[in-house]
C-alpha cells in the first residue's frame, strides 16, 4: 500500500505492485488494460480512457517521482507502510541525516579542490581529489548539501578523518 500525493494537494492511497494490470486506488478494484510503449513509458486504458504514462524522473533514496500524463507533469511524492511506521514512531524523517562536513577517508595530499563555498552540491558530486599511496582518488559528496567552508588547503598533507569540507 502506498500513500501518494500529486502536486503537494491531491492524496490517494495505491495498492499495486507497478507490474501487473490491476490494483486497488482508495479502496476501489481497477483492471487496466496496458502496454509498455518505450523506456519508462506505458499506455493505460483505464474506465474507458487513454493515457500515456511516463516516470520522468525517480528518486527511491527520498520516494518522490515526477510522472507525465497525456502530457501533463506532476511530481508525485510516494509513502508506504514502513513510512507511516516511522510516523507513528515519531521517527518520521530517520533515514535522512543532515550532511554535516566531509573527512578524509585516509591520509593523503590535497591534490586539488573542485568546488567553492556556497556551491550547492548533489550527491556524488566530485569534491576534491585526493592523492593516497601514489593513487589520485576523487573524493564525492555523500548527499545533497551547500558547501559552508572549505578546509582543506590545495597542496597540503590530511590525516584520515581530517574535516576537508563544512556543510550548511
Amino acid at each position: 500500500m502506498f500513500h501518494a500525493k500529486v502536486n503537494d494537494k491531491v492524496q490517494f492511497d495505491l495498492e499495486w505492485d507497478g507490474k501487473s494490470s490491476q490494483g486497488k486506488i482508495n479502496g476501489e478494484d481497477f483492471v487496466a488494460d496496458m502496454i509498455g510503449v518505450g523506456q519508462n513509458k506505458t499506455h493505460w486504458i483505464l474506465k474507458n480512457r487513454s493515457f500515456v504514462a511516463e516516470v520522468v524522473d525517480l528518486n527511491h533514496e527520498t520516494k518522490e517521482a515526477v510522472v507525465k500524463v497525456n502530457g501533463h507533469v506532476y511530481p508525485v511524492q510516494l509513502k508506504d507502510r514502513y513510512d507511516d511506521l516511522l510516523k507513528s514512531l515519531g521517527m518520521e524523517g530517520a533515514g535522512s541525516a543532515k550532511l554535516k562536513d566531509l573527512k578524509a577517508p585516509m591520509p593523503g595530499l590535497v591534490l586539488d579542490i573542485l568546488v567553492k563555498e556556497g556551491d550547492a552540491v548533489e550527491k556524488d558530486t566530485p569534491l576534491l581529489i585526493l592523492e593516497a599511496m601514489k593513487m589520485e582518488n576523487v573524493i564525492k559528496c555523500p548527499a545533497p548539501g551547500s558547501v559552508k567552508k572549505i578546509i582543506a588547503i590545495k597542496g597540503k598533507a590530511v590525516e584520515k578523518n581530517q574535516v576537508l569540507i563544512d556543510f550548511a
